[in-house]
């Protein structure tokens, strides 16, 4: 929804309430300016934004399949690797 700068001025509540279900674009002398968003869509966009650190990416790398891992380890120390006797090198 479009808007001039002084119909935000004048009716700012208003048009917070319009962000609630759709970005509300500001404009200035005929030109885009500025968005209102809601609150959670703002964080959802700066969350997106964000480039995760390697460490960050491993713990939850680890978190997420940590236990699997853990077991298909276990399973190759009992049984040892499949077609094992095979392998040339």
């Amino acid at each position: 929804m479009p808007i001039t700068a002084t119909e935000a001025k004048n009716r700012f509540g208003y048009f917070c309430s319009q962000a609630k279900s759709g970005p509300v674009i500001v404009e200035k002398d005929g030109r885009p300016d500025t968005v209102l968003l809601d609150y959670q869509e703002f964080q959802a966009l700066k969350n997106a934004a964000q480039k995760k650190t390697l460490a960050q990416r491993k713990k939850e790398f680890n978190e997420k399949y940590g236990a699997w891992i853990a077991e298909q380890n276990r399973i190759v120390e009992e049984m040892g690797v499949f077609g094992e006797e095979y392998r040339v090198w």
